[in-house]
């Protein structure tokens, strides 16, 4: 296997897990020495393809929050059909006239480019929420302020939170980077999971949008367990096994 063979298969074998050990990738590459693999893994990172980790490498979409919108632009085209079915199925979900919450990462920001047209009270903290939202003239649309991360262009910090905890949703939408049984729904991001707990604290139905990619994947901090949710909205190739821990949970699939 040339360099840059091998180099991109370490890259989408980080991706899919999410995050290895240098012992899973060394057995992965079981003919490739220890020298080796560690001089591509810092070749790999300077380059930011992946995220060196002490023991091991992470994938870069998984470290900020629910999608790597700066970091890793190309995130935005990846399973862009999935995205636009889970999108349009949510927007069956949302009632005209009630007040809704939507969360950041490129699933809901299809949501948004597609709720065009529906009286609604919206609130959000992404900018990019925004900017598709003022495509939507019927809607009252309200951006949560606080500091913005310069690779989501979303707003966070404890003046988010304390705004949030003032505001209650009929419906809010979560973004979801990964789950898996052990872990819950994660993202890459302390406080965007402070955010999505908040969130669901106040809303009377909590909806995660997530398409099947992101099944059995963990990253780092905890946003919420699947019985803080009451639906998830996910693409037409949902694991089996995901669709049965939902039902034992009382958690609809669509």
């Amino acid at each position: 296997m040339e360099m840059a063979e091998r180099r991109n298969a370490i890259t989408e074998l980080i991706n899919r897990k999410g995050s290895v050990s240098f012992a899973q990738i060394k057995k992965a590459f079981p003919d490739v020495s220890d020298m080796t693999l560690r001089t591509d893994l810092k070749s790999l990172d300077q380059d930011r393809k992946i995220i060196r980790i002490h023991g091991g490498a992470r994938s870069v979409e998984y470290v900020v929050g629910a999608d790597g919108l700066q970091v890793n632009p190309e995130r935005r085209m990846r399973n862009a059909a999935s995205k636009e079915v889970v999108a349009k199925k949510a927007i069956d979900l949302i009632r005209p006239n009630t007040t809704i919450f939507i969360d950041s990462g490129t699933t809901c920001e299809e949501l948004c480019t597609n709720i065009a047209g529906m009286p609604l009270q919206i609130f959000t903290c992404s900018l990019s929420n925004a900017i598709a939202l003022a495509r939507s003239p019927k809607s009252n649309v309200f951006v949560i302020g606080g500091r913005m991360s310069p690779f989501t262009l979303n707003l966070n910090g404890s003046h988010t939170l304390t705004m949030l905890q003032q505001i209650s949703f009929d419906q809010a939408f979560l973004g979801v980077t990964a789950y898996q049984s052990e872990a819950g729904f994660t993202c890459g991001s302390d406080e965007e999971a402070s955010i999505k707990r908040q969130v669901a604290k106040n809303a009377g139905q909590v909806i995660a949008l997530m398409d099947s990619s992101k099944v059995d994947k963990r990253t780092t901090f905890k946003a919420v367990d699947l019985d803080d949710i009451d639906l998830v909205v996910g693409d037409d190739e949902m694991p089996d096994e995901f669709k049965l821990e939902c039902s034992r949970t009382g958690v609809e699939v669509i």
